[in-house]
C-alpha cells in the first residue's frame, strides 16, 4: 500500500517529501509509457530511507547538525551520460561530426585487429571526405596494462590533438579516456588521477577535449560512462580512473561495427552487459552512501542505486537475458546482434550513475593475477588473457547469493527476468533460486568456466584474491551485505571466493 503524502506548510520540504514518497513506493517508470500496466514486470521499489536523526542546537532550532560520530549520508544523485547516436551506418558521419567541431588535429585511437575491419575502414573514409586531419594510434592493448597506458599517453601528448576519436572495444575507448586526461594535465603524475587508496583520487577539475567513441562489442558501455580502467600490474589489480569529465562527447553506436565480432567475443562481452545491470540494479542506494560529499566535484560517479539508473539496469537486464544467447548463436541474427549493443549502451548509463559492486570488485584481480597463464578460447591475442566479462560473471553465482539477503525483493524480480516462477520462493531461499538461474545461464551459452577453479586458482590463491580487492573502494562501499569492518570484510570476501571455485 503506498503511504500517504503528510502535507508540510514549507514548500521546499513539501518537494523532498512527495520525490521520496514516489521515489521509493512505485518501481521506476518507463520514461514513454506512464502507464503502470504498459510493463510485464512488476519492479520493486528501492529499500525505504529513514532520514537519520539529527542533533538540534541549543542556540538556534534553524540549523541541525549530524552527530560528529556519523558522517552524514548522501541526500543527492546526479545523472550523467555521454550524448548517443544509435542507427545501422551512424559511422559515416563521424567526419562530419568532427567537420562541425572544427576539429583541426584528431587522435584516431584503436587497436591492431579493429584497424583492420569494416569500422576504421569507414571512419577512415568519413574523415578523408570531409578533409579531417588525423593521425592513428593503433597499438592499444586488450585488457591495457599501465605500460600500454603510458605508451599511448606518450605517443598522444606531442601530437596534442583537439579531439579524441576511440573506434573499438572497451579497452581502446578507455584508453583513449586516459590520453586525453593525461594530455590535458601534461604536468600530473600517473598516480594523480587513479581511484584511491591505489592512487590519488584527484579529481578531474577541468574539461577535456572531446571525445567521440565508436564501439564494436555490445559489451563494456565505456561509450556513455566516465570511467577507464587498467591493470596495474606492481599491484597485480585491475584499477582505473573514474570522473564524469572523461566520459565521451559523443558516442556513435553501429550495430554494422559488432557484426564482426566472434562467438568468444560476443558472449564475454554480453556477461559485462549482465553484470553491470545485475550489480547497479543491486548496488545500495545512492541516499545510503557516505560519506556525503563536501563539493559536489567530489561527489563520486559511482553513486548507488537511484530511480534514474533503475530504469536503464533493469531493461537492459530484460534484453540482455532475450538476446545474449541468440546473438552468440547466430551471427546473422541482427535483430539480437543490434538489441545487445542497445542493452551495453543502456546498462552504461545505469552502472555509470549507481555504480558496480562485488562481481566487479573481485574481477580485478581475477583478471591481473591468471596464476597459469589461462587464454580464453575464441580470443585471438597473443598473451594470456582472462576476459573481462568472463572475470566479472565466474563469481555472480556466489555474489548474489550472498547480496540477496541485503533486498529480496529486487533479487526475486531478477530472478524472475531470468524465467524463474518467483510465486512461492521464500525471502530466505531467493540468493539460491537467483545463484541456481544465473549458473543455469552460463552454462547454457556454452564455453564459460564454471567457476574460479576453472581459471587455474585454487584455495591457495584465495588470499592474494582478497588482497587484490580489498583496494577496489570505489565499488566495495555500494555493495550490499558487506559489513563495514576490514577484518570482516577479509572473512566475507574470501568465503566468497571459496563459494566461487565452481558454480554447484
Amino acid at each position: 500500500m503506498t503511504p500517504s503524502v503528510r502535507v508540510i506548510p514549507n514548500a521546499a520540504t513539501r518537494a523532498v517529501s512527495l520525490l521520496r514518497t514516489i521515489q521509493y513506493t512505485h518501481p521506476p517508470s518507463c520514461p514513454c509509457h506512464s502507464n503502470p500496466n504498459h510493463h510485464h514486470h512488476h519492479i520493486p521499489p528501492a529499500p525505504t530511507f529513514t532520514p537519520r536523526p539529527l542533533r538540534t542546537s541549543g542556540a538556534s532550532s534553524a540549523r541541525r547538525y549530524a552527530t560528529p560520530a556519523e558522517p552524514l549520508k548522501e541526500y543527492a544523485f546526479e545523472m550523467a551520460a555521454s550524448s548517443i547516436r544509435f542507427g545501422p551506418g551512424s559511422t559515416q558521419e563521424v567526419g562530419l561530426d568532427l567537420k562541425n567541431m572544427g576539429a583541426n588535429r584528431v587522435a584516431v585511437v584503436t587497436d591492431p585487429t579493429v584497424d583492420r575491419l569494416v569500422a576504421m575502414d569507414q571512419v577512415r573514409q568519413s574523415l578523408d571526405r570531409e578533409g579531417i586531419s588525423y593521425r592513428v594510434y593503433n597499438s592499444t592493448r586488450v585488457e591495457p596494462k599501465d605500460s600500454s597506458v603510458r605508451h599511448a599517453i606518450d605517443w598522444a601528448r606531442p601530437y596534442a590533438p583537439d579531439v579524441f576519436l576511440a573506434v573499438g572495444g572497451g579497452s581502446v575507448i578507455d584508453t583513449a579516456k586516459l590520453m586525453n586526461l593525461y594530455s590535458c594535465y601534461p604536468d600530473a603524475d600517473f598516480l594523480d588521477f587513479v581511484n584511491a587508496p591505489i592512487g590519488r583520487g584527484l579529481p578531474v577539475d577541468k574539461p577535456l577535449k572531446p571525445l567521440i567513441a565508436v564501439p564494436t562489442t555490445a559489451g563494456t558501455g565505456s561509450e556513455t560512462t566516465g570511467t577507464a580502467i587498467f591493470d596495474l600490474v606492481e599491484r597485480r589489480a585491475k584499477t582505473g580512473v573514474a570522473h564524469r569529465n572523461l566520459k565521451p562527447t559523443l558516442g556513435i553506436c553501429d550495430p554494422l561495427n559488432t557484426a564482426t565480432m566472434p562467438a568468444a567475443v560476443k558472449a564475454a562481452s554480453g556477461l559485462d552487459v549482465l553484470c553491470h545491470a545485475l550489480e547497479s540494479w543491486t548496488a545500495i542506494p545512492y541516499n545510503q552512501r557516505v560519506p556525503r560529499p563536501n563539493n559536489p566535484i567530489n561527489r563520486p560517479a559511482y553513486q548507488g542505486a537511484n530511480p534514474i539508473s533503475d530504469v536503464f539496469s533493469f531493461h537492459a537486464l530484460r534484453s540482455t537475458i532475450k538476446y545474449l544467447p541468440r546473438a552468440i548463436r547466430n551471427p546473422d541474427d541482427h535483430e539480437a546482434q543490434s538489441e545487445m549493443l542497445l542493452a551495453a549502451t543502456l546498462a552504461g548509463v545505469g552502472f555509470g550513475n549507481a555504480g558496480v559492486h562485488l562481481c566487479h570488485g573481485m574481477s580485478y584481480p581475477i583478471s591481473g593475477q591468471n596464476p597459469t597463464q589461462y587464454r580464453h578460447p575464441g580470443y585471438d591475442v597473443p598473451h594470456p588473457l582472462i576476459p573481462h566479462g568472463v572475470s566479472v560473471a565466474v563469481t555472480a553465482p556466489a555474489v548474489f547469493r550472498f547480496t540477496a539477503a541485503s533486498n529480496p525483493e529486487r533479487h526475486l524480480a531478477a530472478a524472475e527476468v531470468f524465467g524463474v516462477d518467483v510465486s512461492r520462493v521464500r525471502k530466505e531461499d531467493v540468493g539460491a533460486v537467483l545463484a541456481d538461474a544465473i549458473a543455469k545461464f552460463l552454462a547454457d551459452l556454452g564455453d564459460q568456466p564454471n567457476g574460479i577453479k576453472a581459471l587455474g586458482f585454487t584455495s591457495a590463491d584465495v588470499d592474494a584474491l582478497v588482497e587484490g580487492t580489498l583496494p577496489q573502494r570505489r565499488v566495495l562501499m555500494l555493495a550490499p551485505a558487506l559489513e563495514d569492518d576490514v577484518q570482516r570484510e577479509r572473512e566475507q570476501l574470501r568465503a566468497l571466493f571459496e563459494n566461487a571455485m565452481t558454480h554447484h
